[in-house]
């Protein structure tokens, strides 16, 4: 659900309440024989508003909106890129999108002004006077002194001008940086279905946003389509320049030097996973992934083993997790995150697949509401389908135990009777914090769980 615009109202005197004000002094000085009826002109702030509990400040991806269009309640009016999503958020009031003050591509702290919305049409030139003011006094530069720059005193540029319209303009590629798709959920949700390559789409909306008519017809034309896996490649990296973070992987970068303060150990284990690879290959066809069988081993794993759903926030006591939800390290284009699949102990494994599907579809597009992506008690991250076959991972902030998985590899083994013969067998390495968890949990733990995939026959129930 998209999230809703924070607006305060701001009263100004009306464009007729100031012609009166302006009047000769013979018609002030004249005694009221009636109470005036005093006309406020009403221009609401817009807030960028707290798309997450971590959330700290947004950047404006698109104006779904140009300067001067009317909007209604409920229109989605700008796209603001949080620390884990793009999200589309409404308008919950009438009016007209007066005054642009943060342009797309640009930052805004959480809670402070992007846009004025004028509730008449008439009020216009009021907002953006109002808004040429709040630029003008945010930009002015502070005075030069003399020593350091004294060729520039006679040469400083005056106040920038008020904010241009967002006007539609011709069409632009929708990238940002060369590297960044600025679409709408709707016009990214039809491309993955038409199967079109957005780097190679010219955006046609605000801003040069995707939009679902533009998807549509670089699906029926033939020369776009031929010409895609060309467009598709990617701009090579500036070697020697610097790049800033995106506002994902500032946030990656925040939980990570976070973990540096919890006191961490790593326990690894040998999984044979012969039994897991045949039904796994039995049930595919019905939609079943791999992922979703680890979690759904790992989750039942954890109804014996509830320490290591544990967690430690305060550093003074730890909380026993009533739901066992997992999540999953998923890489998307600028970042990482991490969706989680709530309850994966009580859910079936043809429903948690699909689940699973659903969520990586949404981080894709980076359309994850917050609570599908923070509130994971226990993660897993697999880096198997790259042949890797172990890693360490980094416990994210706020949970017990990280569970790192490899890939499943054919190896020479001994068997019990003395010969040797040949498993697939992966390697898992779990870090926990230590201060919760011990080292014994996690052997029982990973005990456990290598019983149930060594032997899965409850994991389709």
């Amino acid at each position: 659900m998209a999230g809703l615009l924070h607006l305060h109202s701001t009263l100004l005197p009306s464009a007729s309440l100031l012609r009166q004000r302006g009047g000769g002094g013979a018609q002030a000085a004249a005694p009221r024989r009636r109470r005036a009826c005093r006309v406020e002109a009403k221009i609401r702030e817009i807030f960028m508003p707290a798309l997450s509990s971590t959330m700290t400040e947004g950047k404006i991806v698109a104006w779904n909106a140009a300067e001067g269009d009317r909007l209604s309640k409920g229109d989605p009016v700008v796209v603001v890129e949080s620390d884990k999503a793009d999200m589309d958020v409404e308008t919950f009031h009438d009016g007209f999108l007066a005054a642009v003050l943060v342009p797309a591509g640009e930052s805004a702290p959480v809670g402070s002004a992007i846009a004025l919305l004028a509730e008449s049409e008439e009020e216009i030139p009021l907002a953006r006077s109002q808004a040429a003011n709040l630029s003008s006094s945010s930009a002015a530069p502070p005075p030069a002194t003399q020593e350091t720059v004294p060729e520039e005193s006679s040469l400083a540029p005056p106040p920038p001008p008020p904010p241009a319209p967002v006007a539609a303009s011709a069409p632009s590629p929708a990238t940002q940086g060369g590297a960044r798709v600025v679409a709408s959920p709707y016009a990214k949700k039809l491309a993955k279905e038409l199967s079109v390559d957005l780097f190679s789409v010219t955006g046609s909306g605000p801003g040069g946003r995707v939009v679902a008519k533009d998807v549509e017809a670089a699906a029926a034309s033939p020369t776009k389509a031929a010409a895609a896996p060309v467009a598709a490649a990617r701009p090579d990296v500036p070697l020697g320049s610097t790049v800033p973070f995106t506002t994902m992987q500032g946030a990656v970068s925040k939980n990570m030097v976070e973990s540096l303060a919890v006191p961490t150990f790593r326990v690894g284990y040998t999984i044979t996973t012969d039994a897991l690879d045949q039904l796994y290959k039995k049930i595919k066809s019905k939609g079943v992934t791999m992922t979703a069988l680890l979690a759904k081993a790992t989750a039942m794993a954890l109804v014996q083993h509830p320490v290591v759903n544990s967690s430690c926030r305060d550093g003074q006591s730890f909380t026993y997790n009533s739901s066992i939800n997992i999540a999953v390290a998923v890489a998307i284009d600028g970042g990482l995150i991490t969706p989680v699949l709530q309850d994966a102990d009580k859910l079936d494994i043809y429903t948690l697949s699909r689940k699973w599907k659903e969520l990586v579809e949404k981080a894709r597009a980076k359309q994850l509401q917050p609570q599908e992506y923070n509130s994971g008690t226990f993660t897993l991250s697999n880096l198997g389908m790259f042949g890797v076959d172990r890693f360490d991972a980094i416990l994210p902030p706020g949970t017990g135990a990280i569970m790192a998985v490899g890939s499943s590899q054919p190896t020479v083994v001994g068997t019990k009777d003395g010969r040797i013969g040949m498993k697939n067998q992966m390697q898992v390495n779990v870090t926990a914090d230590h201060r919760v968890i011990y080292g014994s949990d996690l052997a029982a733990f990973l005990q456990t769980l290598s019983k149930i995939i060594e032997d899965p026959k409850d994991l389709t129930f």
